[in-house]
């Protein structure tokens, strides 16, 4: 399987990274297959978060490394600073307390991959990155990334960064899929548009998809009649998605793979360094994510499913 490298994290990251937001320790038996089945097929990085299952995923992560004896066999993101009934959390206190509270909940001193979950606009990047930079400094977080900010708000941090020799953002994280949001899957969230994937091809800052297969959108369950799922329906249904669709069904078919393995493989084989977050509940979903993982798409194949030629 193909990997990122990130400063400061000495284990490369493996370019698909297994999602945990349906982990909980009820359901451990379930979370061990998919984990082991995970590492299986070459992967290393699970992808988690302080409010995930009310905090219940990094519990059952915590849970499968320490019974299984398998912390230094993959690497950890976890993410804090979501906005709560309180509002944005992006200050020293709460994100010190969350991270805290991440690690005692995954039995570890440490995560190899650490993101703000959310921004808040309103607090200067240079006290955000002091408050990131004390935690990488403490051996707490080895990096550090963005999930759903925006490239102004990134690239204003790195140039703060860079001006006053501290450690920057190292990757971003907001969803990158073949059918594009034409609004917000969760407030707040942030989807990939042209502005912004001209900028990670300009920097080839890596980037970390969630959502990379669109909530389904590729599997062949839904069609443009059937309008039963009304989050995907408000999300991804317009005229140009459903091309796209068309698009990954005929190159699929030339190439002897599935609809949706192509929509992952686009994520897989932009200009720049990218790993999609999956979220395969058996052994015949991670089987097919590793089979996508493998298919490699031309710049005129990536472009021609994008609709950006003909």
């Amino acid at each position: 399987m193909k990997s990122i490298r990130i400063p400061n994290v000495e284990k490369e990251i493996s370019n698909l990274v297994m999602g945990s937001d349906y982990f909980t320790p009820d359901i451990i038996d379930k979370v061990s297959d998919v984990l082991d089945n995970f590492l299986k097929i070459g992967g290393n990085t699970i992808d988690t978060a302080y409010i995930y299952a009310g905090g219940k995923s990094e519990e059952a992560i915590g849970i499968w490394m320490e019974e299984n004896k398998r912390r230094d066999d993959v690497i950890i993101l976890t993410k804090g600073g979501h906005p709560n009934q309180h509002g944005p959390q992006i200050n020293k206190q709460a994100i010190g307390d969350e991270l805290n509270k991440s690690l005692e909940r995954l039995r570890t001193n440490y995560v190899e991959l650490y993101a703000l979950h959310r921004d808040d606009p309103n607090v200067p990047v240079g006290e955000i990155l002091e408050i990131l930079n004390e935690h990488v400094e403490a051996g707490r977080i080895g990096a550090f990334g963005g999930s759903n900010w925006s490239q102004e708000r990134l690239q204003e941090a790195n140039e703060y960064a860079e001006k006053h020799g501290l450690v920057g953002f190292t990757f971003s994280s907001p969803n990158l899929s073949l059918a594009k949001a034409q609004e917000p899957y969760w407030a707040g969230c942030v989807s990939v548009d042209e502005p912004m994937l001209a900028w990670h091809e300009q920097t080839k800052l890596p980037l970390f998809s969630w959502s990379s297969q669109a909530r389904g959108f590729f599997t062949g369950r839904f069609t443009p009649e059937d309008r039963s799922n009304a989050d995907l329906v408000r999300v991804f249904y317009n005229n140009e998605n459903w091309e796209r669709y068309r698009r990954a069904e005929q190159l699929g078919k030339e190439k002897g793979v599935e609809t949706i393995q192509i929509s992952l493989a686009y994520v897989l084989n932009q200009s720049f360094p990218a790993a999609a977050i999956i979220g395969p509940q058996n052994e015949k979903e991670m089987l097919s994510c590793r089979e996508a993982a493998e298919i490699k798409l031309t710049e005129d194949e990536i472009k021609w499913l994008d609709l950006r030629i003909k």
